[in-house]
């Protein structure tokens, strides 16, 4: 390793101008330098050109992949702007190419609602190409401007474009040149370039398949247009491989026509439409007309467009997309649609429970999406996405207005009274009832199958008091302290689905003892067994016999003790059924507070968890002038319970109280048990004594 200089001064700052950070760190814009990052520049030139159609000038885009290894997309819009942008003194071609975060997508009224809001797209394929040319159409003129890594100048090409020919950087003023006579009303776009493979993988290529995907994606999604493809590079393994292919695209249907071509199976209600629109206001940076920002609350529209119909079938086929640029990864607008669609579908079958048989179960998500093919689009001006890579939105408010128009428009279509609406209704609803039970059916089959085999295939310890229940869900498995403790325990719990397994004091300390010697341990060795999801790296926690793992111990000391070990135990072995939320401590009460009613009427027993909950109680009873007996029964143990008390407090879900064991920081765990249940003594002895002036003399039980 070569040694670095002791020397830090201001001479060692990098300072990246312009498109240089750019080519230094391309993954920041493009994700990657393979064929996933070339197809990324390609969809940035594509979506300008796209934007233009969206914002109702232009109606063809033609993209050609050149057999020179260049692409070129053409477009009939409006034409890059050519004038001299004021603030820099350039042209707005050579502004758009060149300076990042400029262009017309910053609120300034140019569109309205497109995917490219970072203004970086075009510039950032300049930068990332060994040459790029140019050509605009406006005012009856055709400019052109060519770049070599986003430097404007001029190729000595001798009229054959190529990307190793000569050249010389521009001018100040000689960077936009005029080439030609466009005729009068014509206007357009026309970008070529060749991706530079200084910085490309050499097996980075277009893919063709990919890009025929993402025409036939935006023909739908934009009614109308009309984009061509073209390939010349006879790429073996291509259409093209042969000779020149071409494909067009242009579908008139829209979001309909592309649920239909999405569709796998037949069908169970026709395409519906949904379509809805609100606003939503939030604070964000403007410029005023000097150039300087300041924050100002700005209102959005945004609307929102879906087509659906449900099949058949069982698979989901959901297409998301902002200002139609897909968002592979969903985001709020489609939790929004997720959600909108079960709080309708589950108001609709709670208000149809006797007729569809529902009984007490609530659909999933997953009931509702089985068989569903839909296309979700919202439009809205400047949406946050998380990243220049666009493939979740993360705008807050879309996920309630696209909820809200879910809920409303489906709503509406469930109540239809034409004849039609309402049997497609009804199968509707019979089919997400029919993939519940199927779901449910499925879930109590296998844990069936998988309590037997657990039993066929290993002998239970003795000690284990099973339930009889089934319904892995329901099931509770409580860890409890001793065979006094079982006895009362036995006596108090619910059998059908309340399993009880005994432990002898206090288990190994797992977090010290080797793998080895705790399967060797028969008290570690008989939580694994009955829990049986194994244990480790081969821990399966759906594999686990028990909705609930509830430990039980006296609330004394020890008790507090033997708990810190079954959760070193849990952490360290079986944690996935921690982080699942499925351990849990139960809180026995320490004293009974018997209240004398007098009249002949039964006294009244109220249970206290601390001793300043008690010293609160028995304040409480005086100042309301009630008698208590005395002594105070303070519980010592689980075992000095009576079965009906027992059940009253800690067991009975409707009275008891449990606390969740849970994770919330995976680090600072893993570093508290190593702390306090590792093999160092050292570190803590000075934790115990370093935290000795916090401690509460009053809360020690003596």
């Amino acid at each position: 390793m070569t040694p670095t200089t002791d020397e830090y001064t201001a001479r060692q700052l990098s300072v990246l101008e312009g498109l240089e950070a750019v080519r230094k760190r391309p993954g920041m814009y493009i994700g990657s330098t393979d064929s996933r990052g070339l197809m990324h520049c390609l969809w940035e030139i594509i979506d300008n050109s796209v934007d233009e159609a969206l914002a109702g000038h232009g109606q063809s885009i033609d993209i050609v992949l050149n057999r020179d290894g260049s692409v070129e997309v053409r477009d009939d819009g409006r034409g890059v702007p050519t004038d001299i942008e004021p603030r820099t003194g350039l042209t707005g071609l050579e502004v758009v190419f060149t300076k990042l975060h400029a262009g017309g997508k910053f609120g300034g009224g140019t569109y309205s609602a497109v995917g490219g809001l970072h203004g970086v797209g075009a510039s950032v394929v300049n930068a990332l190409s060994a040459r790029l040319d140019v050509q605009v159409d406006r005012g009856s003129k055709t400019y052109q401007m060519t770049f070599q890594r986003g430097i404007p100048g001029h190729f000595d090409d001798a009229g054959s474009p190529a990307a190793d020919a000569p050249f010389a950087p521009a001018g100040e003023r000689d960077a936009l040149e005029v080439v030609g006579k466009a005729r009068r009303g014509v206007t357009g776009t026309r970008v070529r370039y060749w991706a530079d493979r200084q910085i490309f993988t050499p097996d980075a290529a277009f893919d063709y398949a990919a890009l025929v995907e993402r025409a036939r994606q935006t023909s739908f999604l934009v009614p109308g247009l009309r984009l061509r493809i073209r390939d010349d590079r006879r790429m073996p393994g291509t259409p093209g491989e042969e000779g020149t292919h071409e494909e067009v695209f242009q579908h008139d249907g829209g979001l309909t026509e592309y649920v239909d071509f999405l569709a796998p199976d037949a069908a169970v209600t026709d395409v519906w439409r949904f379509q809805g629109s609100d606003h939503f206001k939030e604070t964000v940076p403007v410029l005023d007309a000097k150039g300087h920002s300041e924050l100002k609350e700005v209102r959005r529209d945004c609307e929102v467009d879906i087509a659906l119909r449900w099949g058949t079938g069982y698979e989901t086929t959901v297409r998301s997309f902002v200002n139609i640029i897909s968002t592979p990864k969903g985001g709020t607008h489609l939790s929004g649609f997720e959600q909108g669609l079960l709080k309708t579908m589950r108001k609709e079958i709670a208000a149809n429970a006797r007729k569809l048989k529902v009984g007490s179960d609530k659909i999933e998500k997953d009931d509702v999406m089985a068989g569903l093919t839909a296309v979700v689009n919202v439009r809205l001006n400047e949406p946050q996405f998380e990243g220049q890579t666009k493939e979740i939105l993360g705008t807050p408010a879309a996920r309630a207005i696209v909820g809200k128009v879910v809920s409303h428009e489906l709503g509406r279509q469930l109540a239809a009274k034409g004849r039609s609406e309402k049997q497609q209704a009804a199968q509707l609803l019979e089919k997400v009832v029919a993939e519940m039970k199927s779901r449910i059916s499925a879930r109590v089959h296998k844990e069936t199958q998988r309590r037997k085999n657990a039993l066929e295939t290993s002998q239970m310890p003795s000690k284990l008091v099973d339930c009889r229940s089934n319904d892995v869900e329901r099931s509770e498995l409580f860890i409890v302290e001793g065979d006094s403790a079982l006895g009362t325990a036995r006596l108090a719990r619910a059998s059908h689905y309340q399993a009880l397994l005994p432990i002898r004091g206090k288990i190994l300390n797992v977090q010290k003892a080797s793998l080895t010697d705790m399967l060797a341990n028969a008290e570690c060795a008989a939580l694994i067994q009955v829990i049986g999801a194994g244990s480790g790296r081969s821990f399966d926690v759906d594999a686990a016999r028990y909705g609930k793992v509830v430990m039980m111990t006296d609330a004394d000391v020890d008790g507090a003790h033997i708990r810190t070990l079954l959760l070193t135990l849990f952490y360290r072995y079986m944690r996935p059924l921690v982080e699942a939320g499925r351990v849990y401590a139960a809180v026995p009460p320490l004293h009974r507070v018997e209240v004398v009613t007098g009249g002949g009427k039964a006294n009244q027993m109220v249970y206290t968890y601390s001793e300043r909950e008690l010293h609160e109680t028995l304040r409480r009873l005086e100042t309301e002038g009630k008698r208590y007996k005395e002594p105070i029964q303070r519980y010592k143990g689980l075992g000095e319970m009576d079965a009906d008390q027992l059940a009253e407090t800690t067991m009975d879900p409707r009275q008891r109280m449990l606390r969740r064991v849970r994770i919330e920081d995976a680090e600072a765990a893993e570093r508290s048990f190593s702390l306090l249940m590792g093999s160092e003594v050292a570190p803590r002895k000075e934790f115990i004594i370093s935290h000795a002036d916090e401690l509460d003399l009053d809360q020690i039980d003596a």
